[in-house]
């Protein structure tokens, strides 16, 4: 099993975006993605100022720009986003915001061009793909666009993959779009799931077994490895793989030599290694529960999905392929209901999309129109049928500031409640939904005893 690159100068084609965390204590740098000003880089030390005005740090010639447009500033290892008046407004995904804390990976619009914030180490290698899909991938944003970029390059070869994300972000589609790209792609395609099989028998199904070996092994059985033989085997969920098997498979992605469980001979086995964790691997080296040589060796070409919230503006090409040819012919991807799902949050991302469409499109006439559908997207607040039970001040009736100030905080506190529900009480994801800074959310939740 060797790979098309060099193991002693494997270089990580990742798309450099380590995920939603925040900033931390890594120093930052404000990358030009898109635009005349393409390739751009400034550090980010304490504050960097945006806009069309040529004394501003990052001067841009994007018509659509404001002289002064937006600044973006390092507070205390954060890193926060300020729109300072602009005409056409900054935006993160689909959310116009005025002031928010971003991630490492986020990407900014500013008239029609692109900003990336990245880890000073961060190397752009490749640029976007031009292409709106890759395989069963599907979304033409830049995030997933820089993805097909290096799927494009690695999908040819035989070097191993992991893939990081969330669980409902498509690894699985990701691994089969690579190897039905690759050359390998008319041969076996083996999934073996961490995480589904039994302590004590992951090494017999990972490397099959001899007849004897064990209680209950009455005859030969071939395992993963060999019946990937001359394919690829996608290792899911890896981060849940049995600490004391790892060395075990280390030798076998380093030798290609596989060891039947009571058997004393190795067999080669001929298998392209394409691994996905929703587990932050570098975190469970550090914790003890993962091997650091085992993560060197599976991550030669490192990538990570997004989660459908950081891709929102995708959502309706990734509708148009879950919903297929089941619409009506004339229906359009479009209106308020499309508005509404783009308003959603995704804690379960593409797969919570699948089950919303299916369990709709079941419910509906046949065929259905996209507008007639009804999503459930979850526990609804039922609607006031009066004056007085929407707004109590004017019931009552209360002076005017005392009712604004109580239909204020009934509205503050409801939208805390949602708008953390729906992010499973992250606060940094919830402030970005939100449009607000974490900060501000994190004072919001202290005036209301939200927890």
């Amino acid at each position: 099993m060797v790979d098309a690159i060099d193991r002693t100068a494997t270089a990580d084609w990742s798309t450099g975006l380590p995920g939603a965390q925040p900033a931390g204590g890594v120093s930052a740098k404000l990358v030009v993605l898109s635009g005349d000003d393409e390739g751009r880089e400034l550090p980010l030390v304490s504050k960097l100022t945006i806009g069309a005005d040529p004394a501003s740090d990052l001067p841009l010639r994007d018509r659509r720009v404001s002289r002064r447009h937006a600044e973006i500033a390092l507070r205390e290892g954060r890193v926060v986003l300020r729109d300072v008046g602009s005409r056409n407004g900054t935006f993160v995904g689909q959310s116009k915001v005025k002031e928010l804390e971003l991630p490492m990976g986020a990407v900014i619009r500013v008239g029609d061009t692109l900003l990336g914030v990245h880890p000073r180490w961060y190397t752009r290698e490749l640029s976007p793909s031009n292409a709106k899909s890759f395989g069963d991938l599907t979304g033409g944003s830049l995030r997933m666009r820089e993805i097909y970029s290096v799927l494009e390059r690695v999908a040819p070869s035989d070097v191993t993959v992991l893939v990081e994300g969330e669980s409902g972000t498509g690894k699985e589609l990701a691994a089969r779009s690579i190897h039905a790209a690759s050359r390998r792609s008319a041969k076996p395609y083996v999934v073996f799931d961490c995480a589904s099989v039994p302590r004590e028998l992951a090494e017999s199904e990972l490397f099959g077994h001899r007849r004897g070996a064990f209680s209950g092994a009455v005859s030969d059985r071939a395992g993963a490895f060999m019946q990937a033989n001359a394919g690829t085997i996608f290792l899911d969920e890896l981060g849940e793989l049995p600490l004391e098997l790892q060395p075990k498979l280390l030798r076998v992605l380093e030798t290609g030599d596989v060891r039947a469980v009571g058997d004393d001979n190795t067999r080669h086995a001929d298998v392209r290694v394409i691994a996905a964790t929703n587990r932050d691997l570098r975190a469970e080296v550090r914790r003890g529960r993962f091997r650091e040589d085992l993560l060197y060796r599976l991550e030669v070409v490192k990538l990570r999905l997004p989660p459908l919230r950081e891709r929102i503006e995708d959502l309706p090409d990734i509708v148009r392929q879950l919903m297929g040819s089941r619409l009506a012919v004339d229906s359009q991807v479009a209106g308020e209901n499309l508005q509404r799902l783009m308003a959603h949050g995704w804690p379960g991302n593409v797969r919570e999309l699948r089950n919303v469409l299916d369990r709709a499109m079941v419910l509906a006439a046949q065929p259905p129109r996209f507008e007639q559908l009804v999503f459930n997207l979850g526990p609804l607040v039922a609607q006031p049928s009066t004056l007085g039970n929407a707004f109590p001040g004017v019931a009552s009736p209360l002076p005017f500031k005392e009712a604004k100030e109580q239909l204020l905080d009934s509205f503050e506190r409801a939208y805390l409640d949602a708008v953390l529900e729906r992010h499973k009480g992250n606060l940094t994801h919830a402030a970005q939904a939100a449009g607000i800074s974490r900060k501000h959310l994190a004072e919001l939740c202290k005036k209301y005893d939200v927890r």
